[in-house]
């Protein structure tokens, strides 16, 4: 198998890109392709795609994400994370969890959130991040996010440099388009101290799990992928095609179907198991959307 979908658990410190590249020498292909960025800061689930099965990746976008991260309260940043430069510096030591589960509250479900400034947004053509490190400065128009869920697993309190900081481990479920980093600065805004995120691990991704990916050191690839087809019958609908049928999709014809008219994509799978295609239905008829190379020989 040479194309598939593959789960990597990032380390911190490296870039999406690093990973994509260690893959890509790993795999022995230049086609690999991701659904969605980590910072270097964070670690967790990257999903990645493989030559044709980098044509998932599209619908793998805008999938529901799982984190959990460590929200510091007392200290403000660039960035909204650790990597950033720190610009303010409050006592935390009044915020109290009465205070803190209101504001958790209030952060949940949908809300409007301005992704924070460090991020890989486009604004003129050129990512806000670069922007920021050039001193520009940036604004970005919020947008409609819904956290599912944000939940306080522990709480702490320490002594950094002299001040005193409140520590939160939470889980969050969210929509895709979520900056963690800034519901951790609006939380902290909203308590009077700021905030910034010093750890940040993405735990899921739709229905793949961080638990179900490998490890990037010495990754042995290809017992490693998902099957196109395993992929899409996880997320769609299956049709499952006759002989006839295969041919005739892959040459682009609209194939009668029984099926009702559909929102989103049918996955069409050979009579083997493969996919050849996702589809959209219409007036009885199967569209192709996109299509998959298979190796199956139709007769």
């Amino acid at each position: 198998m040479n194309s598939g979908i593959l789960l990597v658990d990032k380390p911190q410190g490296i870039t999406s890109h690093d990973a994509v590249a260690r893959v890509r020498r790993a795999a022995g292909t230049r086609k690999v392709g991701h659904a969605g960025t980590l910072d270097p800061l964070a670690t967790g689930l990257l999903v990645l795609g493989l030559n044709s099965s980098t044509r998932l990746l599209t619908f793998l976008v805008g999938l529901d994400k799982g984190y959990d991260a460590t929200i510091r309260l007392g200290v403000s940043t660039t960035s909204d994370d650790s990597d950033g430069d720190v610009i303010e510096r409050v006592s935390a030591a009044d915020v109290d969890d009465a205070a803190v589960d209101a504001g958790v509250a209030a952060l949940t479900g949908p809300i409007s959130q301005v992704p924070t400034t460090v991020s890989a947004i486009k604004v003129g053509g050129r990512r806000a991040y670069d922007l920021a490190r050039e001193g520009v400065e940036v604004e970005l128009t919020a947008r409609d996010v819904t956290i599912t869920e944000f939940a306080v697993l522990d709480r702490r309190e320490s002594v950094v440099d002299g001040l005193l900081v409140r520590d939160l481990d939470v889980r969050v479920s969210c929509t895709s388009g979520t900056y963690v980093r800034a519901l951790a600065r609006d939380l902290g805004a909203a308590l009077g101290v700021g905030g910034h995120l010093t750890a940040l691990r993405r735990t899921r991704v739709g229905p793949f799990d961080v638990r179900s990916a490998s490890v990037l050191e010495g990754i042995d690839v290809a017992p490693a992928l998902i099957p196109p087809a395993a992929v899409a019958e996880t997320l769609f609908p299956v049709w499952r095609m006759t002989a006839g049928e295969t041919v005739d999709l892959g040459h682009g014809k609209r194939v009668a179907v029984e099926r009702a008219d559909t929102e989103g994509p049918l996955a069409a799978l050979t009579p083997a198991g493969a996919l050849a295609g996702l589809v959209s239905v219409r007036g009885g008829r199967a569209k192709p959307i996109v299509n998959f190379p298979t190796d199956e020989v139709v007769s």
